[in-house]
């Protein structure tokens, strides 16, 4: 098996906007969009898409609620997630030394 290419990156997670995203969940705990959108100053159909994105890749779980009556979405990291924060740190280490 070929050595994976230190300079490979997971493109899924080197967009601006989901780098942002999952560097904010990264700690483990679940955001409500409503924070996430504020955090990163992105408007609600650019945080749909790239939210999407990644759960799709099974970075991150969505769940959807009512809280009196109200719809709240809120977003947590995966281990997948995690891991592929990870590895993109390890890489960019990789790179320095």
């Amino acid at each position: 098996m070929a050595k994976s290419d230190p300079l490979q990156f997971d493109e899924l997670i080197l967009s601006k906007t989901r780098l942002g995203i999952i560097s904010a969940l990264i700690g483990g705990d679940k955001l409500e969009f409503t924070y996430l959108r504020n955090l990163l100053e992105l408007s609600d159909g650019n945080l749909s898409v790239q939210i999407r994105k990644l759960e799709e890749a099974g970075y991150i779980k969505v769940k959807k609620v009512f809280v009196d009556r109200k719809p709240k979405t809120f977003c947590k990291i995966t281990a997948k997630g995690q891991k592929a924060v990870l590895n993109l740190i390890s890489k960019l280490e990789e790179m320095v030394d």
